[in-house]
Order: structure tokens, then C-alpha cells, then sequence
């Protein structure tokens, strides 16, 4: 069993192939979010130089696009069966309120994911199709030319639509990652602590206290 430096016992919530598969996608991300701005509009046109320039950014921009949509595809095979919806879940959204002022005790108890972070997941799937589906059409280099303008037109406002609802999700995920307190650690190193995993996830520490006596 593992423990922390205080010899509390720990829990694996992520593993390091997980771990990993998150990284990548994240990076992925940050490295669009700040090419695809700096192609959107000329006050944010500066962004450019994080991947070289604005030819290098027209470049490797769909590119990394590919890389996340193959590595966000892997997350959502990993976690899929964790994000479906349970009776419980719409309780936990009617108390979000609750959760919000840190009395997660009036709320059901929740598995791996709470309601909300399954609420986030399928929100990113949605988004990620569109701009996947979108990005094909408008990348003029290998496919635009075989659409209708029209439709390419309507690819690029579709393609900034979803990359703005998915940057603001993201924003909230990671606010939400540092509000509560040992989560970017569960990412970074693995592990969280029994009362961690007992009053954010008490039905998943259950499930796996029950495995580690086992």
C-alpha cells in the first residue's frame, strides 16, 4: 500500500499510462488554444510566436489537431464507462449549490466522476467532433478545396464556435482542478489521500478501499 510522508495510506486514481494520455492531450491543447487565437483575430495575431511564427502556426496548427483528436480519443475510451449517468447524478446537479459551498454531504455520494465532471466529458466529446469534422473541411492544404464555399464558410464558424465553448470548459476544469484541493495532484503523481477520495468520491473510495482489503 502506498502512503504519503506523513504515512497516510494512498489510493491510485490515475495510473501512469492515464496520466500520460491526459498530459499529451492537455499540451496539445494549450499549444491550438493559443495558435488557433493567434489566427482568429490581429489583436491576438502575437500568439504566432509560440510555435514559430504565423506560417509555422498555419502549419502545425491542424497538425497538433490531429495528435489531440487521436490522444482525446484514447481518454474517452479510458474513462467512457466511468462518465455514464446514474440515478443519483441529476440529484447532485439540483445541489451543485451545495457542492459549491462545500457541503457535499447534502449531495448523493458519487463514483469516479461526480455528475458535473460528466457533464464537462460530454461536452469536450461534442466539441471535439465538431472541430474535428469542421477542421477537415477548412484545411485548405489537403481537403478544402473539395468542399463548396459555402460549406467551408460555415466549417470556419462552426470550427471557432466549438473551440470557444471548448476553451471556456477547459478554463472551468482547471479552476475547478485547483478549487479542489488534491486534484492536480492526483494528476501529477497518482495518488489521493482515503479522506481526499472519501468526501469528494465517497462511493469510488468505497469500491476501492473494498479492493485494497481484499
Amino acid at each position: 500500500m502506498k502512503r504519503d510522508k506523513d504515512g497516510n495510506p494512498l489510493i491510485e486514481r490515475y495510473n501512469a499510462n492515464e496520466r500520460s494520455n491526459h498530459w499529451v492531450t492537455a499540451i496539445c491543447f494549450v499549444l491550438l488554444a493559443v495558435s488557433g487565437l493567434a489566427m482568429f483575430h490581429p489583436a491576438t495575431a502575437w500568439m504566432a510566436v509560440f510555435l514559430g511564427g504565423g506560417q509555422w502556426t498555419r502549419i502545425l496548427h491542424p497538425f497538433i489537431g490531429v495528435v489531440m483528436a487521436v490522444s482525446f480519443g484514447l481518454l474517452v475510451a479510458r474513462f467512457w464507462h466511468h462518465n455514464r449517468f446514474e440515478p443519483g447524478d441529476k440529484e447532485w446537479l439540483k445541489g451543485a449549490t451545495d457542492v459549491i459551498s462545500l457541503r457535499e454531504d447534502k449531495v448523493p455520494p458519487v463514483g469516479r466522476y461526480n455528475a458535473g465532471q460528466k457533464v464537462l466529458f460530454f461536452v469536450l466529446i461534442a466539441c471535439m467532433v465538431g472541430l474535428i469534422l469542421s477542421g477537415i473541411v477548412i484545411w485548405r492544404a489537403y481537403f478544402a478545396f473539395y468542399f463548396p464555399i459555402d460549406l467551408v464558410r460555415f466549417a470556419a464558424l462552426l470550427h471557432s464556435f466549438c473551440a470557444f465553448v471548448i476553451i471556456v470548459a477547459i478554463v472551468v476544469h482547471v479552476y475547478a482542478g485547483f478549487w479542489v484541493k488534491g486534484s492536480v495532484g492526483a494528476m501529477v503523481r497518482g495518488t489521493v489521500t482515503y479522506g481526499w477520495a472519501r468526501k469528494h468520491h465517497r462511493r469510488w473510495f468505497e469500491e476501492m478501499a473494498r479492493k485494497q482489503r481484499d
